[in-house]
């Protein structure tokens, strides 16, 4: 089996979810990476490792598409609200 090599962002957007989430193994089995890995790259990250990988950066980036994705679905869900009421109004 070939070893497989992961970005720093990559390493560092997974560290972020496992912290958030609180359940490394859920997290890990998620992005298909054993627990142990996930661990030894928090232990990296928090001992100043990943160097030139700003995590602010990038989760800057991730809040602006989740901002995105929010602004969509709350477009969607008030189309849906409109509908149903038409329909209320109609019955």
């Amino acid at each position: 089996m070939e070893r497989q090599h992961y970005s720093n962002e990559f390493k560092v957007q997974v560290i972020q979810e496992a912290e958030e989430v609180g359940n490394k193994a859920a997290v890990a089995r998620r992005y298909e990476i054993t627990p142990n890995m996930l661990h030894r790259w928090q232990k990296q990250y928090h001992d100043g490792g990943f160097a030139g990988v700003d995590a602010d950066a990038a989760s800057n980036q991730e809040v602006g598409e989740l901002t995105k994705e929010n602004d969509h679905l709350k477009q969607l869900l008030g189309d849906k609200d409109l509908e149903i009421a038409i329909l209320r109004d109609l019955v």
